[in-house]
């Protein structure tokens, strides 16, 4: 990691994880290593992006940052770890979930300071939004203030119109959306609770399901990526009605968020009766 130069003052924050991360009082180069955090950082200041992961698409103008834009650095969970530390990033951003601490790791034994952010809930987003974008140095952003007041602004779903979905991931073999995950903290809020959330805190969170032998459920949510399931692919493996959504609405936290809560609800109630 390239030191910081003569008199360049260095601070310590706390990530979400506990952990002490040293970052000089001015960061100007940052590695996202995770498409949700490269997008709030490139939607609140693109200068400061040096390298992404190949599977960072937002901001839509990412690669069009004039003569540098940020260089692709593989993907969340085979980062190119040489080709990190030749960035000379002064942050490093990640996910517990999204990046392997075995490769998170191996950025802080080349020198780099990693700042690790862990999201389960919808509030938890707002809080590890704040920390991360902070940790960079930047404000809180107008689009994470209007986020937050959009989802607080959401009509609470009375008890008798609440359904019970489930959300597939994957196929072949057949995988979805378990416990303890954003994307059914997210649901929760939309008055949809997750059929394969139950199990105890030794279930998976991302289990392997058997299409014959499913919890009882009267909806299917139907997300386009990591999978890309199309509406087709509702009523030949499902009996209950099926809504397809925006992966990225479903699972990334960030400025999406505020898009989230604007059309997600409609796209959900369109397909649930």
């Amino acid at each position: 990691m390239a030191e910081p130069a003569t008199g360049e003052s260095r601070e310590t924050v706390r990530d979400d994880l506990g952990n002490t991360v040293p970052v000089p009082a001015r960061v100007r180069r940052v590695v996202s290593l995770v498409p949700s955090l490269t997008e709030a950082i490139g939607v609140t200041e693109p200068a400061l992006l040096v390298g992404v992961t190949d599977w960072c698409t937002h901001p839509l103008d990412l690669d069009d940052a004039g003569s540098a834009p940020p260089a692709r650095v593989r993907g969340t969970k085979n980062p190119d770890v040489e080709a990190i530390v030749a960035l000379a990033p002064d942050l490093v951003v990640a996910n517990e979930e999204e990046n392997r601490p075995a490769d998170l790791d191996a950025l802080r034994e080349a020198g780099l300071a990693v700042y690790v952010t862990d999201v389960r809930t919808v509030d938890g987003a707002f809080a590890s939004l704040d920390g991360m974008l902070a940790a960079c140095g930047l404000e809180r952003p107008a689009w994470l203030e209007g986020a937050e007041k959009a989802w607080a602004d959401l009509p609470r779903v009375a008890e008798t119109e609440r359904r019970t979905a489930i959300v597939p991931i994957w196929r072949r073999p057949w995988m979805g959306v378990g416990r303890d995950t954003f994307t059914g903290a997210i649901l929760d809020r939309l008055g949809v609770d997750n059929a394969l959330a139950d199990g105890g805190p030794d279930a998976e969170r991302y289990p392997r399901i058997d299409l014959a032998d499913l919890p009882p459920h009267d909806l299917v949510v139907l997300p386009d990526e990591p999978y890309a399931f199309t509406a087709d692919d509702g009523p030949e493996a499902f009996d209950a009605p099926s809504a397809l959504v925006s992966g990225r609405l479903l699972t990334w936290y960030g400025p999406s968020l505020l898009e989230a809560a604007a059309t997600l609800p409609g796209a959900l109630r369109a397909r649930a009766h």
